[in-house]
């Protein structure tokens, strides 16, 4: 709810709230069932929003190093350092998560308890209206139900890459954390931001490598190896893998191109046993799963050997359904 004031809508209902008759049993009960019904709806949300989040937290790749900007204030100095604390990304996530959950359970046994003892119904009122917008505030909530998922940079989350000399990083306790910025993608060759996606491995941020794919250089080739970028997104297992694949893919990125070894994307991804690079290139896979390299290997042969079952188990589905067509086309010829 980008550029909203809520405020815009909190002041006409704290207003209206006063003028409510706290003696009459008919407002009393109206307001009781509005409240009631509209927590029991947020808490719903927020029961789901926290299994997401746990989720999303044991997932794999989500334990990188990220720093997060401190909440908005209307009274911080616009001239000052942005400050960011260091944290790792899955515990943030579930912070948050758990955070909202316990705001949410103490907010509602607080108003209650208010009502049920002292007989204050301001609080229902406003609670029954401003709930909502309340919760619609909380990044987590924000993007399950309205961006269909959490994005990067759903915290305003900064990597390591992304800082600038004007930014403060404390750690968990407020100390001064001096954070060792890496050469940015604009000061790297295409080539190096390639290899150095590469060695970053499983928990590689993709991000700068994609920002610099261009149809011009889709199909680019290192210079030892002959790497392209489809080969090193088809191994590295990291997370968003397959999505980037496709992407390239569209920009007109040949899983077909071969390296040194003779070894196309497919091969890359039985290798190092990339489930999520092999669906990816679903469409190529009749093709691919063909070719064989310099030593006579084709990529199931690679899936077999490293023992990647699950890729094996992949790739002999499609070997079956083309020892089926042939089969029939076979027959069809002799009749």
């Amino acid at each position: 709810m980008a550029g909203f004031n809520k405020m815009f809508v909190m002041v006409p209902v704290m207003l209206a709230a006063r003028k409510l008759d706290g003696e009459d049993p008919n407002v009393i009960y109206w307001l009781r069932v509005a409240y009631f019904s509209v927590q029991a709806l947020v808490i719903i949300l927020v029961a789901y929003t926290y299994i997401q989040a746990t989720k999303i937290a044991a997932k794999q790749g989500n334990d990188r190093i990220v720093y997060i900007p401190p909440a908005p204030s209307p009274f911080a100095d616009p001239n000052a350092k942005k400050k960011y604390t260091e944290i790792v990304y899955s515990k943030h996530v579930l912070s948050t998560a758990r955070s909202l959950l316990a705001s949410t359970l103490f907010g509602i046994a607080l108003t209650t308890g208010l009502h049920f003892y002292k007989g204050m119904i301001i609080g229902l009122a406003i609670q029954s209206i401003m709930a909502p917008f309340n919760l619609i505030e909380n990044a987590l909530v924000k993007g399950f139900f309205i961006k269909g998922g959490l994005e990067e940079g759903a915290f305003d989350e900064k990597t390591a890459e992304q800082l600038t000399p004007d930014d403060e990083v404390l750690d968990a306790e407020g100390n001064v954390v001096v954070v060792v910025r890496p050469p940015s993608a604009a000061k790297r060759s295409f080539e190096e931001v390639m290899l150095d996606t590469w060695d970053e491995g499983a928990k590689a941020n993709l991000e700068p490598l994609m920002n610099m794919i261009t149809k011009k250089n889709c199909n680019f080739v290192t210079k030892e190896n002959k790497w392209t970028p489809l080969m090193i997104l088809s191994g590295l297992g990291a997370k968003g893998t397959g999505s980037a694949i496709r992407q390239v893919e569209k920009l007109g990125g040949n899983p077909a191109m071969v390296d040194v070894e003779g070894w196309n994307a497919l091969h890359w991804a039985a290798f190092h046993g990339s489930l999520e690079a092999a669906k990816a290139l679903e469409d190529n896979i009749p093709l691919l799963s063909l070719v064989t390299d310099k030593e006579g290997k084709t990529p199931l042969d690679h899936a077999k050997a490293e023992g990647n079952d699950a890729v094996a188990k992949y790739l002999e589905t499609f070997d079956e359904v083309s020892a089926t067509n042939k089969t029939d086309e076979g027959l069809r010829k002799r009749k």
